[in-house]
């Protein structure tokens, strides 16, 4: 536990899509009390209300200077993740925050630096790698039935019109960890390298926030000491396609990929255990991923099936209980975290290795598909005297 044995005290930032944390941080056992915090009065005092939670705070500072608070979690506009996190860390506070962790190579440095000098936990929190299909599919390559794994893809794609300001021309792969991360997980890997090319062309008018011509990118990346490839897409505009964040994988004995509509399953292929020859046919069967409340205290587990907003419409909220389960996992392990004193599975160098690969691709596509060496942030790190 934290000092002598209390429980955690959180501070919420954001209650819009936010507000899906908070009775899950309510419920954990290891939490004394939750408080939140938005720039929206009516917004805090509807959510405050909602889940009868009390304590909250008027601003960002106000958080900052409340020794009480341990640990703050950030789910604010993708502009401002760096300076705030910076900001909580060397305000002496554990931070968790919201995808991506940084749009620039140097904010993820400063995150990085700052996580290392004040001591306190920095956790990206990831939907992506803990979704039931992940946990399912990193249960097959525990147990070695994939084989050798020989290619693997990730894909998001979503038509942000209507979106907050900050979203119009943001260039599609600084915002694509939900697709490279769970490959990155599986297989234990960084990114090396990457080519990508933009694809279409956004309006000028949008084109003007972030200097980005882009509404869709592709890349190619690859390994650190592994022959695999990866290929992701990321778009964010003028492309008519239903709503997806998913990640594929092939090895010599089994393969995976995730539903093409959210609302079907993903499918699992094996092959025959017969001799070769040519034109044999290889299994695939459509599966449920299971859903894993036994890796949860009972207290959160039932938050894996159940939306907050079950009347929501955000589309976490519709796919039910949050980008396919994955919020009640993530906030037990930040919680487990500072309660063990151990760094977070998704700390402050291995959201670098998830986020950066997504900053050098857009570079690479502003280059017309140029090469672009993705820093190793661990040796970086490793030299700092």
């Amino acid at each position: 536990m934290v000092g002598t044995g209390r429980k955690l005290r959180i501070a919420l930032v954001g209650v819009g899509f936010g507000a899906e944390f908070a009775p899950i941080y309510k419920a954990h056992p290891n939490v004394e009390w939750v408080a939140l915090s938005d720039t929206n009065p009516e917004k805090l005092a509807a959510a405050g209300g909602r889940f009868g939670i009390e304590r909250s705070y008027p601003s960002f500072e106000a958080i900052l200077s409340d020794d009480q608070v341990d640990a703050v979690h950030l789910v604010t506009p993708i502009p401002l993740h760096a300076e705030q996190a910076v900001r909580v860390l060397e305000a002496g506070k554990h931070c968790a925050c919201t995808v991506p962790m940084a749009t620039s190579l140097e904010d993820i440095r400063r995150i990085i630096d700052a996580q290392r000098r004040s001591g306190k936990n920095y956790m990206m929190m990831e939907t992506a790698a803990y979704t039931r299909e992940f946990l399912m599919v990193e249960e097959h390559y525990k147990r070695g039935e994939f084989g050798t794994i020989s290619f693997a893809r990730g894909s998001h794609m979503q038509d942000m019109e209507g979106w907050p300001e900050y979203w119009m021309g943001l260039p599609p792969h600084h915002y694509m960890t939900h697709a490279i991360a769970p490959v990155l997980k599986l297989l234990g890997k960084r990114v090396k390298k990457v080519h990508c090319f933009g694809s279409g062309l956004l309006p000028q008018e949008r084109q003007k926030r972030y200097g980005n011509p882009y509404p869709v990118e592709t890349a190619i990346f690859r390994l650190d000491d592994s022959p695999v490839a990866v290929e992701v897409t990321r778009s964010l505009f003028q492309t008519v396609r239903p709503y997806t964040e998913a990640f594929s994988i092939y090895g010599d004995k089994l393969g995976f990929e995730w539903q093409q509509i959210e609302e079907e399953d993903p499918m699992i292929f094996s092959m025959p255990q017969a001799a070769f020859s040519r034109g044999r046919k290889i299994h695939h069967e459509m599966v449920v991923p299971p859903d894993r409340q036994d890796l949860l205290p009972p207290e959160v587990a039932p938050f894996t099936k159940r939306s907050v907003f079950s009347d929501g419409k955000h589309l976490s909220f519709v796919q039910g209980g949050g980008h396919s389960g994955s919020h009640p996992h993530l906030v037990h392990e930040f919680v487990s975290s500072m309660v063990e004193g151990r760094k977070p599975a998704i700390d402050a160098i291995t959201a670098a290795n998830w986020t950066a690969p997504g900053i050098a691709a857009h570079l690479s596509a502003m280059r017309d598909g140029e090469a672009v060496e993705v820093p190793d942030f661990e040796m970086e790190l490793d030299s700092v005297p």
